[in-house]
């Protein structure tokens, strides 16, 4: 008899553990677990995980490389928007999960799978991304999600685990970490709260350097492309190498408070050094070399568009059209901008672009005027102002207002 396939979203944490063994052992499937890389693992970190799953009976583990992809779809496309979510938030965790559900489902039909699993509660933001994105690109292979439908608590969990032998450290941690090349998520018991920061203990990068230093971030047409005197292959190393000298000064914490897909509010820490730092940075050279208007689209585009994909939204096709805007808008964002790293803190000191739109030679702002004339200014004034003041003429208002104020 020939067992049917399940593919198998593994993290190696205690959901997908208790998944991994539920499904074959509760449910007959023939197991496949896939790991998505993300960003968030060490070498040694994947090989404990591999054990680990062939430890519960899986019948493959493959690990899934998708740093470059998840750059490519969504990474880009912040920094091009610029998107902070609350003009705090860059989106760490909501787009890393959407690329690992998109690789999960590409997998899953490589493998011929009959069904896909996930680990997923049902009281967060995940259980929606994942879903719908199975829902859209594997239509026909049916979505089991244990823990949620069973409404497990972890002691549960735990009990279930160890009536199968398996041994593993159940101690919860105290805090719930998701480390990804664009940010690492931290919640805790004071995120639970409305009042409480975080204890600096919470933070995976505690900080080890106090001496301030200098960086300069080269960009290429809205991309990361260089640091300092180097040009990388990728802009996935440019941002993990930003993160490695910029990370050790605890820049980029912040805690984020905001709207689930579910309805309720959520508040979340983080840290996110070279994202932080990009962003602000990609931000500073466009205010040099964009026009004002293309600047005012882009906030607006994409602000819903980060919002969007927070929502678990990528497949949207209107997230494709505000892609070619937001790429459209980038053919002059080249050059290089200056930041100083400090602790807890950094600074855009400046930028060097050929395409800087504040050349002298147009004038200095308050200082000298070089391309127009005082007639020019006087002719302008009286006709960009025109309609206001026939406005006011017209209806006696501006006299009353005054008054008012």
């Amino acid at each position: 008899m020939v067992m049917k396939k399940v593919l198998l979203a593994f993290s190696g944490g205690l959901d997908t553990s208790y998944c991994a063994i539920y499904l074959s052992q509760e449910l007959g499937l023939e197991v496949y677990a896939a790991l998505v890389d993300t960003g968030g693992f060490s070498a040694e970190e994947i090989q404990e995980i591999e054990r680990r799953a062939y430890s519960l009976g899986v019948k493959q583990f493959t690990h899934l490389d998708e740093k470059e992809s998840y750059y490519k779809s969504c990474i880009k496309y912040m920094i091009f928007g610029n998107v902070l979510k609350n003009n705090t938030y860059p989106l760490s965790v909501s787009a890393e999960r959407v690329t690992q559900a998109l690789s999960i489902a590409n997998f899953a039909k490589s493998i011929g799978a009959d069904y896909v699993a996930h680990g997923s509660t049902g009281a967060g933001n995940d259980q929606v991304r994942f879903d719908m994105v199975f829902q859209a690109i594997i239509p026909d292979v049916e979505i089991i999600t244990p823990i949620r439908d069973m409404k497990l608590s972890r002691e549960e969990e735990i009990e279930y685990l160890r009536k199968y032998g398996v041994e593993m450290d159940f101690t919860k941690a105290q805090y719930s970490i998701n480390k990804g090349i664009w940010g690492t998520s931290v919640g805790g018991k004071e995120t639970l709260t409305s009042h409480l920061p975080l204890p600096e203990s919470a933070y995976p990068t505690q900080i080890t350097k106090q001496e301030a230093e200098r960086v300069t971030i080269v960009f290429k047409n809205g991309e990361p492309v260089g640091l300092n005197d180097e040009i990388f292959e990728s802009p996935v190393q440019v941002i993990q190498r930003l993160q490695e000298i910029a990370g050790p000064f605890a820049i980029g914490r912040d805690i984020h408070v905001g709207d689930t897909i579910i309805g309720i509010k959520g508040r979340v820490g983080f840290e996110a050094a070279a994202p932080m730092v990009i962003i602000k940075a990609h931000h500073t050279l466009e205010k040099h070399t964009l026009t004002k208007w293309q600047l005012y689209w882009k906030d607006q585009l994409a602000t819903w568009y980060g919002n969007w994909l927070h929502e678990g939204q990528l497949l949207d096709p209107t997230m494709r059209n505000i892609e070619a805007f937001l790429e459209s808008t980038q053919q002059t964002v080249t050059g290089k901008v200056h930041v100083l790293l400090a602790p807890y803190r950094f600074q855009v000191e400046g930028i060097e672009s050929e395409h800087d739109l504040m050349s002298d030679k147009f004038g200095s702002y308050g200082e000298m005027n070089r391309a127009w004339t005082a007639d020019d200014v006087k002719g302008f004034t009286k006709i960009f102002g025109n309609q206001t003041k026939l406005y006011h003429n017209v209806n006696n208002t501006t006299a009353a207002w005054a008054t008012e104020k």
